[in-house]
């Protein structure tokens, strides 16, 4: 992730982000032209240089130490699922997660832990070939709603979301979704638009920004359903 205090650094990942971002689908079914994708996650995923870490400033917000995301809860649009570490590819990359699991969500486990300072990236399938999949509904998410993320050390961190925002995969606000923050935050992510055949994925990614909860902050109780 660049920090924007170094100006040198900013460019030398900014031509890192060019060299691999929005490579067409995560992986795509044998056949030639499947219903819907198999794996209808997001082709835009930081690498290794591209995950966002703690600023050198003071924290100004809540932040848990780092620990390893074990379960992500989203009652309102029905999600109770597991998590898997995603690395990076050979490609430069971050790998998906696996096609054949529909309720599977992802975080890059070389980056920021859900719930500590930096931003992390969580990652879901919108569908598969033959399913919908973890984040089929995340667009229905508003501003105020609130999730959970359980972690190893036994904790739970709960988010409040900012805003969820389309952006086409050919103007994706790079800086934004991947800040150098002191503030801890996560991006959920997933494919949204329409379904390009030729290139195996869709046309626009959906970004969830959430913050973690402040002690005593009002937010929407979603996590109680609705």
């Amino acid at each position: 992730m660049p920090r924007w205090v170094v100006p040198a650094v900013f460019w030398t990942l900014v031509l890192a982000v060019l060299l691999f971002v929005f490579r067409p689908g995560w992986a795509d079914q044998d056949t030639e032209t499947p219903a819907r994708p198999a794996a209808a996650a997001p082709s835009s995923l930081p690498g290794a240089s591209r995950h966002a870490s703690p600023s050198a400033g003071p924290a100004a917000g809540p932040s848990m130490p780092r620990s390893a995301p074990t379960r992500l809860r989203i009652p309102r649009i029905g999600v109770d699922a597991p998590f898997i570490g995603l690395r990076i590819g050979p490609s430069g990359a971050l790998d998906p997660p696996p096609a054949d699991d529909t309720n599977l969500v992802g975080w890059q486990e070389s980056g920021v832990s859900p719930g500590e300072l930096g931003t992390a990236i969580v990652a879901g399938h919108l569908d598969t070939a033959t399913a919908p999949a973890v984040f089929a509904r995340l667009g229905e998410l508003e501003a105020g709603d609130t999730f959970e993320v359980s972690r190893a050390d036994g904790t739970t961190a709960a988010f409040v979301v900012d805003s969820v925002e389309e952006f086409d995969k050919d103007d994706f606000p790079d800086r934004r979704v991947y800040e150098d923050t002191p503030n801890a935050l996560v991006r959920l992510i997933t494919c949204a638009g329409a379904y390009d055949r030729k290139a195996k994925d869709y046309t626009e990614n959906l970004v969830v920004f959430a913050h973690l909860k402040e002690p005593g902050e009002r937010a929407t109780p979603a996590l109680e359903g609705r």
